[in-house]
């Protein structure tokens, strides 16, 4: 199994996100940490964009030690097929690089869910979402990347693995959930607000990657914390 994070300096509503520091390691860092200690990947690496703005994230990959790919600045799903031909697997696990506090632990869960089950072609945690958003974990079979790569158009081409999740009918897909429900917790990185609740989270631990369930104990009893970026509206599938 290969793990690709996509990463890159453009963000509509935070730019350079990836690369702001968190507790002296980048956001990246931190991604590219957790998906490493998961113990579930035969690989990694970086999928980031031809534009010369991203010359900063392949920098970081060279200090990080891990292999980078650049493909099109908006097809992300290109990106991945082109990452995936340098690092060959038979299956990839998807990360983004605005997942700074990504559970190591749930990531094998999901891992060993997948490897558990055979003949799957997908297989995420946000299908039927109880985890927080930020930690969530999606497996697609290497063919079927490549399936989706010939099929998938329009946003389906941004969001990498959409064009499988919004047509079962055509894949054995699987939804992994984990009790209890936290999917009220917003723990990405979109947006400012997301960023003071990041940032009082690794100001309080430091730099390491924090289980869930004892960061969602600290977080209940800090609702103001917790007030921070829950008016945050995700983007719809749509708003590529």
């Amino acid at each position: 199994m290969v793990g690709i994070v996509q990463a890159r300096m453009g963000s509509s509503r935070l730019p350079g996100k990836v690369l702001r520091p968190l507790a002296g390691r980048s956001v990246l860092g931190r991604v590219v940490r957790a998906a490493r200690d998961s113990g579930a990947l035969a690989d990694l690496v970086v999928a980031t964009s031809v534009d010369p703005v991203d010359d900063a994230v392949v920098d970081e990959c060279r200090r990080l030690d891990v292999p980078w790919h650049r493909g099109p600045v908006d097809d992300v799903l290109a990106r991945f097929v082109g990452a995936l031909d340098a690092h060959p697997g038979d299956a990839v696990l998807r990360f983004t690089a605005d997942c700074p506090l990504l559970d190591p632990e749930i990531v094998a869960l999901v891992a060993a869910v997948y490897r558990a089950v055979p003949g799957l072609d997908y297989a995420s945690t946000s299908i039927a979402r109880t985890l927080p958003r930020g930690l969530d974990v999606e497996i697609v079979r290497a063919d079927v990347l490549r399936t989706l790569d010939r099929l998938a158009t329009g946003h389906h081409r941004v969001h990498v693995t959409s064009y499988a999740y919004t047509h079962p009918e055509l894949f054995r897909v699987l939804g992994v959930t984990l009790t209890p429900d936290r999917s009220d917790l917003r723990l990405t990185l979109d947006t400012e607000q997301d960023w003071a609740l990041v940032r009082a989270v690794t100001d309080h631990f430091g730099d390491v990657s924090v289980p869930l369930a004892e960061l969602a104990d600290w977080l209940d009893g800090r609702p103001a914390l917790r007030a921070l970026n829950a008016g945050v509206r995700q983007k719809r599938l749509e708003e590529s």
